[in-house]
């Protein structure tokens, strides 16, 4: 099942998720189907919140930037129950969008290294260290689990320019190729 996209404005997209246990009701079948719903979005990533669940997962399939990094190729992961347990490296600007913020993208400063905890979707544990590129790509969609948008992250002159742009995302007023829901419920389908 294709799920659609929640957008900027919706309150889903700032709650701190909740940690989910094994017995998450259909959790296979879910992650299945956020699979399927960011790669129909054209997304290397997609997070709980993003499709109306306010719970601590996300996904992220890399292949699309193999161009950038052969070894990106193999790197399809599901993280469940992540924290990012440490930070560092001297932060850069990177650009960013986001499917809940259609057509939007910004220049991000993120440190480029992390240590992060996780569960797989066989509830295996994990701590691992990334760096570049996908480490940029977790601290993306973990920064939705904790109410974050990379908006947020921009600078205090980027903010005040882009306020109409999000205002006007906020309700419905952009071009998407994929099925979102805006603040107030409202099912918007892709322009055909």
């Amino acid at each position: 099942m294709i799920f659609p996209v929640y957008v900027y404005g919706h309150p889903v997209l700032r709650k701190l998720a909740k940690e989910i246990d094994e017995d998450y009701k259909d959790l296979d079948q879910f992650i299945k189907d956020m699979f399927e719903t960011m790669y129909i979005s054209d997304g290397i990533g997609l997070a709980s919140p993003q499709v109306g669940r306010s719970i601590r997962l996300f996904i992220i399939d890399a292949s699309p930037l193999e161009d950038e990094d052969p070894s990106f190729s193999d790197f399809k992961n599901v993280f469940i129950n992540p924290q990012i347990i440490e930070k560092k490296g001297d932060k850069s600007n990177f650009n960013e969008g986001c499917l809940s913020i259609p057509n939007l993208r910004e220049e991000v400063m993120r440190e480029p290294d992390i240590r992060i905890q996780y569960y797989d979707e066989d509830f295996n544990f994990y701590d691992e260290v990334y760096s570049g590129t996908i480490s940029r790509v977790i601290q993306h969609e973990y920064d939705h689990l904790e109410g974050v948008l990379f908006t947020d992250r921009v600078s205090p002159i980027r903010k005040r320019l882009l306020k109409g742009k999000l205002t006007g995302i906020s309700k419905g007023k952009f071009e998407a190729s994929y099925k979102t829901i805006l603040l107030n419920n409202k099912v918007v389908f892709p322009a055909k």
